[in-house]
């Protein structure tokens, strides 16, 4: 079978005449399918008449570029269809059954679907606002779960036809490649919702067609600045760069046909923003130099066999780059992408990635699943891929369980399916993908229900491991088991990373008597306003209760303190949504009181409460210098620092630094920070551990990526006196990336950063 078309080669034309569709669509479709367009387009035509865009042409021509794309991609005749008609139903009188009857169930369906996207907006932003404006605040969070449901609804629609996203995508690729008609405010609006949803949605579809130029258009609106930089960059060096490039494919040509392989090579460089997201995550002004893989080489051969051999001919050609070969035939991408990287050292030494696949793996990679109902239409293939198929199933059995949360449905979404992945293995063998820092817990509940509740241990290639160790690409896991289900630690709800994984961990101690969970949440809230020095829950009073109740849209106080029982609410959105956590800086003393540790009670620095226990062997006392020993399954064990067992010990990974708590009389202040930092990988753990340094617990954290680049981490710390929390700011300043912190209210405090 042929290419689909050649590699990167989706049409650019953003006003695409009807007769350059039909050209388009008798290439694949019988007569029959190119009559219905027509028709298609002949409705449409009557329907929209008098509508116009903003840069003023007629609506007909951004309709019959939807078409066109999807044609380009080789859609069946219904998509197509669809795609013409996509806006009939939200923009004009047409309605479902008018489309039912004209042209067909699965058309009005598709249709539907679509007009369930409206203005999506951003779900994952976090609207957050002070105690002031209390009426705004309330619109905003309506505004929010209001969005959350669209992108739930749109997502159902999606499980029953997933043509309804791929239409939706085409329409979404012209309406970026027009964008300059919009206003400034909404061109940033719109692009920002495609990078954040739909560039990931079909890169989860494996459309690279449509995820690219989705990606790179984004990237121009909202980063204008870099956008032009690295253009201009790329055209000066345009020419050098297609001579070597011609160069390369040339010789990897010729060592491939002298060794009678048969093979088609092309070569690239990276896409705009995949260049860009590159530089951003050096901690140094932006440099080319510095992009490991700017050039690639693709290889596409008749099979898989061939596939290694080139590889081994590739390597033998050029230099290969250590831990930078990448096998995604033996373990395909969820998405059903499948080809073989790697990354070798060609003349200059210039670092050049190698992909190599097959013809029909090309056409996955390029298309995704568009590719399936190409290959019905020519009576290839009936059922859906594998990998969409299981999405599919994960996506109605987390409606059914989260149903009718939409906003737990869509921070479920996009934690398991946008963010980056890892591949590890069952005893069996089984391919299960999680999000990047999953932990054996998270295996677990991806597995079932029933086994993460019975979960007491867990081994990684072999090797026992605490419950909160991140997994890696390639381990293999083992789940350890009781025979019934004790259920989970309150503790896994602070180091799961699945969304899946705490809501089915919530659902545990949702089940459990309802009346503990309100105790134990009417304990965790006066320990926590008796801190604050705000008296009892009883002093608080049943009118701010029942304030409180309706602000987190529940119905009684009991359901407020029944979900701080169980996990649903933390103590910190509690006092926060009381405003209890606004700390001004005169009443906090200029130095911190000592401490006295009378108490015997333990705490785990910048950690948080966790299970601790005193040792039996030297039975620490307090006064002791101590330190914690994470156990397999029981928390943290308590020993002294002289103790013969801990000065033997050879996995110091285990051991963890606490302290013995301050007497409970202690005034204690929480003091929300902002911290604004280079976003990368461990600049959470590091603030944390800088946190821990002086004592001080972090009781939450929340985190927030930037387009540019950059990191926002709003953090609530308890601190004894302004002493303490200058410290606290010196030990945050020095994490390397960090540029400024500041007490929240307050300009940032900018840090000097060096290469």
């Amino acid at each position: 079978m042929t290419l689909l078309s050649a590699p990167n080669d989706l049409p650019k034309e953003t006003s695409p005449s009807i007769e350059l569709l039909l050209q388009e669509v008798e290439a694949y479709l019988p007569e029959a399918a190119v009559q219905t367009v027509r028709r298609a387009h002949d409705f449409a035509e009557q329907a929209h008449t008098g509508q116009v865009r903003k840069s003023g042409e007629p609506y007909l021509v951004h309709l019959i570029a939807t078409g066109y794309y999807l044609a380009a991609l080789r859609l069946d005749v219904t998509s197509i269809v669809a795609g013409l008609l996509h806006d009939t139903i939200e923009d004009t009188t047409v309605t479902h059954d008018d489309l039912d009857r004209e042209f067909g169930h699965a058309v009005a369906r598709i249709v539907e679907g679509v007009s369930k996207f409206g203005e999506i907006g951003h779900r994952h932003r976090i609207w957050k606002v002070e105690q002031q404006e209390s009426e705004d605040r309330r619109q905003r969070v309506d505004r929010a779960k209001l969005q959350a449901e669209n992108v739930r609804k749109m997502f159902l629609a999606m499980a029953e036809d997933p043509r309804v996203v791929i239409v939706k995508l085409a329409d979404r690729l012209h309406n970026m490649r027009t964008l300059e008609f919009q206003p400034q405010e909404k061109r940033t609006r719109i692009a920002l919702d495609t990078r954040e949803l739909y560039a990931p949605l079909a890169g989860r579809l494996g459309i690279a067609q449509i995820k690219t130029p989705l990606e790179d258009l984004a990237f121009k609106y909202l980063e204008p600045e870099p956008y032009k930089w690295l253009v201009d960059m790329l055209a000066e060096e345009r020419a050098s760069r297609d001579q070597y490039i011609q160069r390369m494919t040339e010789q990897l040509q010729e060592q491939l046909r002298s060794q009678g392989i048969e093979s088609e090579v092309t070569g690239r460089a990276k896409h705009l923003y995949s260049i860009y997201k590159k530089l951003v995550r050096q901690d140094v002004p932006m440099d080319l130099n510095r992009v490991y893989d700017l050039f690639a080489l693709r290889v596409i051969v008749e099979s898989v066999p061939e596939c290694y051999q080139v590889m081994g001919l590739v390597h033998s050609l050029w230099l290969p780059v250590p831990s930078r070969f990448k096998d995604y035939i033996a373990v395909p991408k969820t998405n059903g992408y499948r080809s073989l990287h790697t990354t070798v050292y060609t003349e200059d030494s210039r670092p050049t990635e190698v992909q190599i696949r097959t013809r029909d793996m090309h056409e996955v990679a390029e298309f995704g699943v568009a590719t399936h109902w190409y290959y019905k239409e020519q009576g290839r293939s009936d059922s859906l891929p594998q990998p969409l198929s299981d999405w599919i199933q994960a996506l109605m059995q987390w409606q059914n369980e989260l149903n009718p949360d939409a906003a737990e449905f869509v921070d479920t979404l996009k934690m398991d399916m946008f963010t980056g992945q890892v591949f590890v293995f069952s005893p069996r063998g089984d391919i299960i993908d999680l999000p990047t820092g999953a932990t054996p817990v998270d295996f677990a509940y991806r597995i079932h229900t029933e086994l993460g509740h019975r979960t007491i241990g867990a081994k990684v290639n072999g090797v026992m491991v605490s419950l909160d160790t991140p997994v890696h690409t390639g381990d293999r896991i083992q789940i350890l088991t009781t025979k019934t289900a004790n259920g989970p630690g309150r503790d896994w709800l602070s180091f799961v990373r699945t969304a899946n994984a705490k809501q089915k961990i919530r659902q545990w101690f949702k089940r459990q008597d309802r009346e503990e969970n309100i105790a134990r949440g009417r304990e965790i809230l006066d320990t926590q306003l008796q801190k604050l020095g705000h008296g009892t829950l009883n002093e608080l009073g049943q009118a701010a209760m029942m304030e409180l109740a309706a602000g987190l849209s529940l119905r009684t106080p009991d359901d407020v303190l029944a979900q701080l029982g169980y996990g649903a609410l933390t103590p910190h959105q509690v006092l926060n949504r009381l405003g209890l956590l606004r700390v001004e800086e005169e009443d906090i003393p200029l130095v911190a009181p000592p401490t006295v540790p009378t108490s015997g009670d333990v705490r785990v620095l910048g950690v948080g409460d966790l299970l601790t226990r005193l040792a039996s062997d030297c039975s620490p006392a307090p006064g002791d210098a101590i330190v914690g020993y994470i156990t397999r399954n029981r928390g943290v064990t308590v020993h002294r620092q002289d103790c013969p067992r801990i000065q033997a010990e050879r996995e110091t990974e285990r051991l963890v630094t606490v302290d013995w708590s301050p007497r409970d009389d202690q005034q204690l202040y929480s003091v929300p920070v902002i911290i604004e930092a280079w976003d990368r990988d461990g600049l959470l753990r590091d603030v944390a551990i800088a946190v821990s340094e002086d004592r001080v617990s972090m009781t939450s954290v929340e985190a927030q990526s930037h387009p540019d680049g950059h990191a926002t981490l709003k953090a609530t710390l308890r601190i004894a006196g302004i002493d303490q929390l200058s410290r606290v700011f010196s030990r945050i300043e020095r994490v390397k990336g960090v540029m400024s912190v500041r007490r929240q209210g307050r300009g940032p405090k900018p840090v000097e950063q060096t290469a």
